[in-house]
């Protein structure tokens, strides 16, 4: 019988995913990986004694701040907004999975993500609303044929059932949507963590100073509540940071140009597919994809080109897709419109 390492988190995602492998043949082993100091790891042992497998929990805290933390910070001190979980999947989860699936003598790992593996190839989720291949850009291609997604054409509710039916105790434990190392509120936790000086907001469309900013990383590309900026009708949004003269740019009304570009560069590129041909690009995790034109800049960049698209992020995932075939994707260091660079952004 061939073994599966599976990444067991607590979560009803990988509980359910250890039958519904059992299922399908494996013998599976339970890990579990502590990354912070407070996180709980009773519900991933007790349905690991409930399905009787094997369960290890492995502390990686000290590796985890150095990769995930302290590089969310600085790039958030660099006026960056970056996506936390993108770079955990590739450079601690899959990585530490992989470190581990030898040592316990497994074929394979598993994890509870809602994305598919086909032919060595990553696709989405058939159920878009828990998709996650977005996140999944950065995966190894030479490892994809080691990956197992047992959830792969299930949906919530469906996982949630297979959970219940079996008698886990966390078959109605709710999801978790936030960055699992800040536990309180984001401006709680970015105050702490990065020493900030108020600044000016200016209106970019007339240059005037209208108000104060608390701190650049606590604004994002397109934010537009929160601002405190009063004696406007129409709505406003942030639309650049200058993060040496500490100026938080904004732009008013919904027709603004000043969020809007057709070019962006990305750099720290993985292919997961050399045909990069009649491709789209999702800029954010929730957005709908845009049709994309890709040119080769050098082996680690690509230029991406599009027709139009608004809230473009510095630090955000950019990930291509042909169909429902996840191609690869980078992260986006320079957004551009007609050519030119977005001095604002």
């Amino acid at each position: 019988m061939e073994r599966v390492l599976l990444g067991m988190s607590g979560g009803v995602d990988s509980s359910a995913a250890v039958i519904l492998l059992q299922n399908l043949g494996y013998e599976v082993v339970g890990i579990t990986f502590q990354f912070i100091d407070d996180f709980d790891s009773t519900d991933a042992s007790l349905v690991a004694e409930k399905l009787n497998i094997e369960h290890h929990v492995v502390d990686y805290r000290k590796e985890f701040k150095n990769e995930v933390i302290d590089t969310f910070l600085n790039d958030y001190k660099n006026g960056l907004t970056p996506n936390p979980c993108v770079h955990c999947n590739r450079y601690c989860k899959f990585k530490y999975l992989f470190e581990n699936m030898e040592k316990n003598n497994c074929h394979f790992i598993a994890t509870g993500h809602y994305a598919k593996i086909k032919d060595n190839q990553l696709y989405r989720s058939v159920d878009l609303n828990k998709d996650q291949s977005y996140f999944l850009y950065d995966l190894p291609k030479d490892k994809l044929d080691k990956i197992i997604f047992p959830l792969e054409g299930l949906t919530k509710d469906e996982i949630r059932k297979i959970a219940s039916d079996n008698g886990l105790v966390n078959a109605k434990k709710k999801d978790s949507f936030d960055v699992c190392f800040i536990k309180e509120s984001f401006d709680d936790y970015i105050s702490k963590e990065i020493k900030q000086t108020p600044g000016d907001i200016i209106n970019i469309d007339t240059g005037d100073v209208i108000g104060k900013h608390k701190g650049l990383v606590h604004y994002t590309i397109g934010q537009r509540r929160g601002l405190d900026i009063g004696g406007f009708q129409d709505r406003m949004f942030v639309v650049g940071k200058n993060v040496e003269k500490n100026i938080l740019y904004i732009s008013i009304g919904e027709d603004s140009t000043y969020l809007t570009s057709n070019e962006c560069i990305i750099d720290n590129v993985n292919i997961l597919n050399d045909d990069l041909s009649n491709c789209s690009a999702k800029f954010r995790y929730r957005m709908e994809d845009v049709p994309v034109e890709i040119e080769k800049l050098d082996d680690n960049r690509l230029l991406i080109k599009y027709e139009s698209a608004k809230r473009v992020t510095v630090g955000q995932a950019c990930v291509l897709y042909r169909g429902d075939i996840c191609l690869g994707g980078g992260i986006i260091r320079e957004v551009r419109r007609d050519g030119e660079k977005l001095w604002y952004m």
